[in-house]
């Protein structure tokens, strides 16, 4: 199979659901799978999600090993908990999680927290 050279992949194609209590988190976020993992395709990118969680809403402390997650704060703010300690995040942050790190988020203010996703196979 020959990998494709160019992708366009419109936003009314991307598969959007509910994902309740995400890692052990509180709530559901809204999550939007912006580019999944592509059969065929040899590539270090496993995923790109569009996730947006609504005030109270959580993402549940977990470890990563065999890849790393870069987290874009694209709007609202939160609580991000990188290897145990908590950080304030906002608009324009950007967090990384590398093989070994564990981390979890929180919606800690009266709007929506929308992070852009991209996690990287090792």
């Amino acid at each position: 199979m020959t990998a494709p050279t160019t992708l366009f992949q419109p936003r009314a194609g991307m598969p959007r659901r509910a994902l309740e209590q995400c890692h052990g988190g509180t709530g559901a976020l809204d999550f939007t799978e912006v580019l999944g993992r592509t059969p065929g395709l040899e590539k270090k990118l496993a995923f790109i999600h569009d996730d947006v969680l609504a005030p109270g809403v959580s993402i549940g402390e977990h470890r990563h090993e065999g890849d790393e997650e870069y987290y874009f704060i694209v709007s609202g703010r939160g609580t991000m908990t990188l290897d145990g300690k908590r950080v304030e995040v906002q608009a324009g942050d950007l967090t990384a999680i590398y093989p070994g790190g564990s981390h979890a988020l929180e919606n800690t203010s009266g709007e929506d927290l929308r992070i852009l996703v991209i996690c990287v196979k090792h």
